[in-house]
């Protein structure tokens, strides 16, 4: 399983890069329509946020200084990915605040 969240973890590193850049990029040309987080509908941002928490807690539970079963292990790659999109959820919505 190592694997599995090692490949997700890259894809969700590569998939924030994408957003920062194209969104900065955006914003600095004042062409809202260029930014990938518009383009790509509102499920992008909660997508990469759940690679990166899924390929995060993966990586952390497998090499935990204690023993966890690779069941055990996914299920708090699991958990890491859902609390990943809820804390995307609200940094997003106070940065709209801002």
């Amino acid at each position: 399983m190592v694997k599995v969240y090692a490949i997700v973890l890259v894809v969700g590193v590569l998939g924030l890069i994408v957003l920062i850049v194209g969104d900065a990029l955006a914003e600095n040309l004042d062409r809202p329509g260029l930014s990938p987080s518009n383009r790509l509908g509102k499920r992008a941002v909660p997508v990469v946020a759940a690679g990166l928490g899924f390929g995060m807690g993966g990586m952390s539970a497998e090499f935990a200084p204690v023993e966890i079963a690779w069941p055990f292990a996914l299920l708090i790659a699991l958990v890491a990915a859902i609390g990943a999109v809820v804390w995307a959820h609200y940094a997003r919505g106070r940065a709209g605040a801002a």
